[in-house]
């Protein structure tokens, strides 16, 4: 079977569409069709549904587009390596990112990534399970929190700095705290996830002792925007990584920085965020530009801590 089958197959799997497909390879969508048909009939396997409104894999397609695609991947960075078209930079790339850090950084990072590489194709997964980049197909990972030992090639991007802020108008009612032990007597926004409500750990400058406060106050959410729209409102006090604020809310004076000389996080010891990627996956071109793309568009303290507060 013709190798430009499976690539039409691979681009239609991703992208749930004959035309889409047909654009990135610049062909007649009937051309897509015909291709893929002969695959099936090779295959002796229906391996896509097709209706009116989506294209989507069938149990067997699934099986098969999993199977054929680290060989497409093998047969890319082969390409790559002896043509040596060091600037000829196409194809998909896969990255997986946190629900909130890929709406508030990498779908602004992507489209520079975009007029870089106008070639390029990207399919980002946001999603704050847990998966395992080997088996998903990730080609890129951004990673929140601690990192386990997993087998996967990382590079630490930053520890989370944690800022403590509330509104003028909050403020103006209810004062500013002067020490973490004025937190209790505070309206405090708290995140509370699985592991029930997050505990704040704040250190004075100069100290070696964390000091562990239990907040509370009038919301509690598994949303970490929602608590940050709650603060801008007046509502409290959040704790929060400098990457989930706007710098145009300090710099605006929406949100005042508290206690701005302790440090702090939600754990006693401070995570990380880290870029992953499978060792074989780092071995094609494509995906070493974007992994370069994002460390230099990200910076060494990362661009998110500047709020200029």
């Amino acid at each position: 079977m013709h190798l430009k089958a499976h690539r039409f197959f691979a681009m239609v799997a991703v992208t749930g569409s004959f035309s889409a497909t047909a654009r990135h390879f610049q062909v007649p969508a009937s051309s897509v069709s015909r291709f893929i048909a002969a695959l099936e009939r090779e295959v002796g396997q229906q391996l896509l549904y097709r209706n009116t409104r989506a294209v989507k894999l069938t149990d067997a397609g699934e099986r098969y587009y999993l199977q054929i695609r680290e060989v497409l991947e093998l047969l890319d960075a082969a390409d790559e390596s002896i043509s040596g078209k060091t600037g000829d930079i196409r194809g998909l790339v896969r990255i997986n990112a946190p629900v909130a850090f890929a709406h508030l950084h990498i779908v602004r990072l992507l489209n520079g990534l975009h007029e870089q590489y106008p070639e390029l194709t990207v399919e980002l997964t946001a999603t704050d399970a847990y998966i395992d980049p080997v088996q998903e197909g990730a080609d890129i990972t951004f990673r929140v929190g601690h990192l386990e030992d997993s087998g996967l090639i990382g590079r630490q991007i930053c520890t989370q700095r944690y800022v403590l802020c509330a509104s003028p108008d909050y403020l103006h009612r209810y004062g500013q705290p002067t020490s973490a032990q004025d937190l209790r007597q505070h309206c405090c926004l708290v995140y509370k996830g699985t592991g029930g409500a997050q505990r704040w750990h704040l250190r004075r400058p100069g100290s070696d002792t964390v000091e562990v406060v239990d907040v509370h106050g009038p919301l509690r959410s598994n949303n970490a925007q929602v608590l940050v729209e709650a603060a801008l409102a007046g509502r409290g006090i959040v704790f929060f990584p400098s990457w989930l604020f706007s710098k145009h809310s300090f710099t605006s004076k929406a949100l005042v920085q508290l206690l701005p000389d302790w440090e702090g996080a939600v754990e006693a010891t401070p995570s990380q965020i880290h870029l992953l990627s499978p060792e074989n996956r780092l071995r094609s071109q494509k995906v070493r530009r974007v992994w370069d793309y994002f460390l230099d568009a990200i910076g060494t303290p990362p661009y998110w801590d500047d709020l200029g507060a």
